[in-house]
């Protein structure tokens, strides 16, 4: 067994158009799916669009057979925290749910996911659970455009979280990012919090999966019997927000985000690298 950190697979310019390709169809696809949420539709029924979608693009669901994972997304509700399996349980009024998703274009990988309130919320606790994540998730992205080494991200992170939550939402736990490119899950790690090492040095090239994953109150949780379904057991809900970015020469580029997260950066003072596919995005 080596020692030596796993290598980092850093992309060629063409490769990170290649890759912004395959993110920009996935955008779509949540955005699809995004529509499509309202109570009555089940998790099954988002599913069979999501992989519908996908291969009449003449792309291929990254996720379905992954280790043997059974369905094109992860659907997660409430207390289901990620790796939710697709059933038939209709989606109620105030139901947090999280939809991971990813998908190959050309042998290029993506993977994105989003929490959605359905109609109404329950709660502002949970208005602020979802809001708060994805938050999260920029405060981490944004931190990328000038980080030393690819653990500043988690240190961003957290620093957030417990800035504008507290105590009344906690981490997954052992759960984190992961290097993307020509496979799903690559080298390296890209944790939601401050770890004991710090990660190898950011560089262009590199892509990264960023997505932090918050629970009201205590983090606690339990996989279910199902060996994927990761659930929350303290009695709160959770959330999932996820990016796919590319770290260019010319600054950050959002791979799964419409604008390539020139907005979302913007807003955190940050400058965007120019859009490869701009006229395709718009």
């Amino acid at each position: 067994m080596s020692l030596l950190p796993e290598r980092v697979e850093l992309k060629t310019p063409a490769q990170i158009v290649a890759m912004r390709r395959s993110g920009l169809l996935l955008h779509r696809v949540h955005d699809m799916l995004e529509d499509a949420i309202r109570p009555g539709i089940t998790t099954d029924e988002l599913d069979t669009l999501a992989h519908d979608m996908i291969r009449a693009e003449g792309a291929t669901p990254n996720f379905l057979g992954y280790q043997g994972y059974p369905a094109t997304l992860c659907i997660s509700v409430n207390e289901v925290v990620v790796h939710g399996i697709p059933d038939d349980r209709p989606l109620e009024a105030g139901d947090v749910v999280s939809i991971d998703g990813g998908l190959i274009v050309d042998g290029w990988h993506s993977d994105a996911a989003r929490s959605h309130i359905v109609g109404a919320p329950r709660s502002v606790g949970d208005e602020d659970l979802v809001r708060i994540t994805e938050e999260a998730l920029w405060a981490g992205i944004a931190a990328l455009a000038t980080a030393d080494r690819v653990g500043d991200v988690g240190a961003a992170i957290e620093d957030f979280v417990d800035d504008a939550a507290g105590e009344s939402l906690s981490h997954l736990e052992g759960f984190g990012g992961h290097g993307i490119g020509t496979a799903m899950h690559q080298a390296p790690d890209v944790m939601n919090y401050r770890t004991r090492t710090r990660g190898p040095r950011v560089k262009p090239g590199m892509c990264l999966a960023i997505e932090p994953m918050l629970i009201q109150g205590p983090g606690n949780w339990e996989l279910e019997d199902d060996e994927w379904t990761v659930r929350a057991t303290a009695g709160g809900r959770a959330a999932h927000f996820e990016h796919s970015v590319a770290v260019t020469e010319q600054g950050l580029l959002v791979l799964t985000a419409g604008d390539g997260g020139a907005a979302e950066l913007a807003r955190r003072g940050v400058i965007a690298a120019p859009d490869p596919l701009a006229a395709d995005a718009g």
